[in-house]
């Protein structure tokens, strides 16, 4: 028991060995793996963080604005959290299970189907699945491919759903598809309405409008090319791919054209849930009811859980068809249903909703200030900036081309000042903003300050001014 009772102390030493974090960065670089890629832009050693705030082993203090890449719903260590841990902790309940019913588990389903959609929770189900968003994707690919006996994949361009081979596969990043070699030959890519660069030219209603035609004029081309279809999958909002949301209009039609045609209709929730996009589900904005849900991230309330949901009528696996050790994992269940009651109970969806459309007001107010940021858009608390090459010639909808080396240095130097953005989008040249569904006015002030200040920054060390 002595040893035992060391270990935080011995924890604490180390940090205390390595308050700087350069020992630490340095044995990371030496030990990981070179697909390691948070770390090489964001080079902090977090020890200690409460809600939006991480301090490194430096002794400085960040704002997070990337919250595990959207997992964290509450922010770190959130008491409601920890609380729900610890209750689970201390009853001596079992902490993996695999599928067997728990207490738990069961509290866990009844706060997730109070969430859901009426008509899914009504008549769905739901499959646990490994610890991460990739793997409810596989699942519900693998469900429609054997409940519908086709082989056929829709996607949209942009899209991201995961880094295992088939979520990898439905990805439309051509570059990060063929570094892991994953085969697509079964999918289907078709265009995503994205207004700022259109690819149909027109952007707006007009162009939403083209990208469901096309969609549904292949789809009844007998020389189209596109295989028997075994679901479409999208995301209502696309999160890696820039955060670009889909008009409400342009989704009723894709569950109209996949209504029509038998089509499974899966949409990805991993990144949008829980209230982050400023409704509980990013779906109940346009008012559609998909097939299937695949959700993770900020359902395991910052630890690893990952489900989809769907229609009973598409439960067509076998015991044991599809499987994974660590779908018992209790203490995500309880960390998960803490948080979707605090985030219900709080009306934190709405709470994003506001704050979000006041800080993209804010933010497109200093876009008129700076034509380095060509477009800012979102939905709630998934904001996105995107960057453009202000001296360069717009196209004929007025975007002019990305500028990724101006975002990496936005970036540098909004972590200089205390804050953590990401970048995703074209050519990554996207500022992506996740603060946690917590994030308080002054922290929402303080996030936006030292965001226009990189950005004042960044164009100043472009122009060779000081920085």
């Amino acid at each position: 028991m002595a040893a035992l009772s060391s270990v935080p102390g011995q924890l604490a030493a180390l940090t205390d060995d390595f308050t700087a974090g350069e020992g630490i960065l340095r044995r990371q670089a030496q030990r990981e793996s070179a697909a390691r890629t948070y770390a090489r832009s964001l080079p902090v050693v977090p020890v200690r963080a409460r809600g939006m705030t991480v301090e490194g082993a430096d002794g400085r203090r960040y704002l997070d604005c990337l919250s595990g890449a959207g997992a964290l719903a509450l922010g770190h260590n959130h008491p409601v959290v920890l609380e729900a841990i610890r209750s689970v902790l201390d009853s001596g309940a079992p902490l993996q299970v695999l599928d067997l019913a728990t207490p738990v588990k069961d509290a866990f389903t009844t706060a997730l189907f109070e969430t859901l959609p009426a008509e899914l929770a009504e008549h769905g189900r739901i499959q646990f699945c490994g610890p991460t968003g990739a793997d409810a994707v596989e699942a519900a690919v693998k469900l429609a491919r054997i409940a519908t006996g086709h082989g056929g994949l829709l996607t949209f361009s942009g899209a991201y759903h995961g880094m295992t081979a088939g979520a990898l596969a439905a990805t439309g990043d051509v570059v990060a598809r063929s570094s892991a070699g994953a085969q697509d030959g079964r999918i289907t890519r078709l265009p995503y309405p994205y207004d700022y660069r259109c690819p149909f030219g027109v952007g707006g209603d007009r162009g939403a409008e083209l990208s469901a035609r096309w969609a549904g004029q292949l789809l009844d081309d007998p020389k189209g090319g596109v295989p028997p279809s075994a679901a479409m999958l999208l995301e209502a909002v696309q999160g890696e791919g820039g955060v670009i949301p889909a008009p409400d209009a342009w989704l009723r039609r894709m569950r109209e054209i996949t209504a029509a045609r038998g089509i499974p209709l899966i949409v990805d929730e991993v990144q949008t849930g829980v209230g982050r996009t400023g409704t509980f589900w990013a779906v109940e904005r346009s008012g559609i009811v998909p097939d299937v849900m695949v959700l993770s991230k900020a359902i395991g309330g910052s630890l690893p859980l990952a489900v989809t949901v769907y229609r009973e009528d598409l439960d067509a696996w076998r015991p044991g068809a599809h499987a994974g050790t660590f779908r018992g994992n209790q203490l995500a269940m309880a960390a998960g249903a803490a948080t979707l009651r605090f985030v219900r109970q709080h009306a934190l969806d709405e709470r994003a909703e506001t704050l979000g459309n006041r800080l993209m007001g804010r933010l497109r107010g200093l876009a008129a200030h700076h034509a380095c940021i060509g477009d800012v858009r979102g939905r709630g608390l998934m904001i996105g900036v995107e960057l453009v090459d202000a001296v360069a010639e717009p196209d004929e909808l007025g975007a002019r081309p990305n500028a990724p080396h101006l975002a990496a240095r936005i970036q540098q130097e909004a972590l200089r000042r205390g804050l953590i953005v990401e970048l995703g989008g074209r050519h990554g040249s996207v500022v992506r903003l996740l603060p946690p569904l917590t994030i308080t006015d002054e922290q929402a002030e303080a996030v936006l300050d030292r965001l226009a200040s990189a950005i004042e920054a960044a164009q100043a060390a472009g122009r060779g001014g000081p920085a």
